[in-house]
């Protein structure tokens, strides 16, 4: 892959597109749940981006894999990457407890709060990607 001139900087594409599709849709049902646009169902908006925020999860994680594939030492020794891989385990975690206890049907303060920490995390988590070029 690293000897093709186009192939790395299209996975770098893909995974750009899953990453703006997850925190995207993040931030679109956050400022739902936030009380912005009320005319618009939560069930109906949170099975939307839900699903978009899967494809783009999928999309990252699928392209992230062949990229981590070509150089898989560098990246583990890289500290961005490492933080990056552990904000992704934290966003995992969060996304787990949100919907464990069920934040979407009861958008609460407590619901505002793990939406909000997700977003934070994704930035971070976004951050620390474009930081593995340069650490």
């Amino acid at each position: 892959m690293l000897s093709s001139a186009w192939a790395y900087p299209a996975l770098e594409v893909v995974h750009l597109v899953g990453v703006a599709l997850v925190l995207g849709n993040l931030v679109l049902l956050e400022l739902r749940i936030f009380g912005l646009g009320a005319a618009l169902p939560l069930p109906a908006l949170g099975r939307l981006s839900l699903s978009l925020v899967g494809t783009g999860f999928g999309l990252a994680l699928l392209s992230g894999l062949a990229m981590f594939a070509t150089q898989p030492a560098e990246l583990l020794a890289n500290r961005a990457f490492t933080i990056k891989m552990l904000l992704l385990v934290l966003a995992a975690g969060n996304a787990a407890w949100f919907h464990g206890r069920g934040s979407l049907a009861r958008p609460d303060g407590l619901a505002r709060v793990q939406m909000l920490c997700s977003s934070v995390i994704w930035v971070a988590v976004i951050t620390c990607g474009r930081w593995i070029a340069y650490v």
